[in-house]
């Protein structure tokens, strides 16, 4: 069965995923505008799937549309980046706090678990092969972390907040998930969290914080590099 032969919430889904991918790696810049012609052809795609994801996107802020003209990627700024890092470390901190009051033993057992799996990332042949790892390995020591929370609505609004910051934060990964000094301090830094976390210091919310800013620096100069201000 080829992409035309299945479900239309299967397609819609499946346009969602590729293309949100494509924009957050960079391979749709910032500002491209988005030729439905070389969607279709890119992801053999009809026009409805591709219009729901593109709708889709415009939701979470990747995707901007034009009155009568399309779509583009949305720009990006270190404006832009500087206030979703803060917005998310602000929240991230509110986040561990309630963690750490209300998580249990179990809880505790799913941080430990992720951090382990973390720490053995280890330098891949593949370059694509070691941002995926890193990448998923990463999100999951800090979704472990915000699960303690037990709001499901702060997880959603967290989530969002995760959604925006993608295209920055890739832009962060492939500066330093390739070296093994910036690895190594991350590493360092994920298990400083993981022990203050269990411990329930209080100071585990400024550590966290801290954290999530720590890539502003870095994601502002590849911005500049590529001439984004």
């Amino acid at each position: 069965m080829n992409n035309l032969d299945a479900p239309r919430e299967n397609l819609a889904r499946t346009a969602y995923q590729q293309l949100k991918q494509d924009i957050i790696r960079s391979h749709f810049g910032p500002g491209e505008k988005l030729l439905m012609s070389r969607l279709k052809s890119r992801y053999g795609l009809g026009v409805s799937p591709l219009r729901e994801a593109l709708s889709q996107l415009v939701s979470e802020r990747l995707v901007t549309a034009e009155s009568q003209r399309g779509f583009r990627v949305s720009p990006m700024s270190v404006a832009e980046l500087k206030d979703i890092y803060d917005a998310r470390a602000q929240l991230e901190g509110l986040v561990v706090e309630l963690a750490m009051a209300r998580g249990d033993d179990l809880w505790e057992a799913g941080i430990v678990a992720a951090h382990h799996a973390l720490a053995k990332v280890t330098h891949l042949a593949s370059v694509e092969e070691q941002l995926n790892q890193w990448d998923s390995r990463h999100q999951a020591f800090h979704n472990a972390v915000a699960a303690g929370c037990r709001s499901p609505q702060l997880l959603v609004v967290r989530q969002t907040l995760m959604d925006q910051a993608a295209r920055y934060r890739y832009l962060w990964l492939k500066r330093t998930v390739f070296s093994e000094q910036a690895l190594a301090e991350k590493q360092r830094e994920h298990l400083a969290l993981l022990e203050a976390i269990l411990a329930r210091k209080p100071q585990a919310v400024a550590m966290m914080r801290e954290h999530l800013h720590s890539p502003i620096a870095i994601i502002a100069q590849v911005l500049a590099e590529q001439g984004v201000r």
